[in-house]
């Protein structure tokens, strides 16, 4: 399959914070997509594991059971939103306002395929597993997927059509934040 670069969407709020040039090492860091989505006019979103490679920065994979609500959707051809954020510092100010997060995120649009072909299957899983456990080979550290189990498990295939980054880094930026004089504290909790 051809891969081609997603458009990015335009961040509006907040607009100094967006991160285009690093949505691929977002989604390829993170552990955890949110997949929104609607159905007969319910919305949802719902948490997964999910696959993600650079080198088809176009795409990303989610899987379950085939009675998922959520893969059966995706794979009928409903729009999806997935969502990828890491919070890596609990962000505390002198004044309220100013309290906040230091994050990163990447918001995806796009449309989803079901994947059938075992081979593609068998090497999503694989990659998949040395993502989440780098180091982990099949064949040494666990046994690989059988064709049975291949087939009792839904693969979607998300292509992502438009996507855009966000972060924010550093400390706080309340205006009292840089007297130490000025009442109360301020600095960064790392998560």
């Amino acid at each position: 399959m051809d891969t081609a670069t997603p458009i990015n969407s335009t961040i509006r709020q907040h607009p100094e914070r967006a991160a285009s040039a690093e949505a691929g090492d977002f989604l390829a860091a993170g552990t955890v997509a949110h997949v929104g989505f609607q159905v007969d006019g319910q919305p949802y979103v719902i948490p997964f594991s999910y696959q993600y490679d650079s080198s088809a920065p176009d795409r990303l994979y989610l899987h379950g059971g085939h009675s998922s609500h959520t893969l059966r959707a995706l794979a009928g051809g409903a729009a999806v939103c997935v969502t990828v954020t890491m919070v890596d510092g609990l962000v505390y100010s002198r004044t309220a306002l100013n309290h906040s997060m230091n994050y990163r995120s990447v918001v995806c649009f796009g449309r989803a395929r079901a994947v059938e072909d075992s081979a593609e299957k068998q090497a999503v899983f694989t990659r998949m597993i040395e993502r989440y456990f780098p180091g982990r080979t099949a064949g040494e550290h666990y046994a690989s997927a059988t064709e049975a189990q291949l087939r009792a498990t839904a693969l979607v295939a998300v292509t992502i059509e438009s996507m855009s980054a966000k972060v924010r880094r550093g400390a706080p930026t309340g205006p009292l934040d840089n007297d130490p004089g000025a009442l109360g504290t301020c600095g960064v909790v790392p998560l």
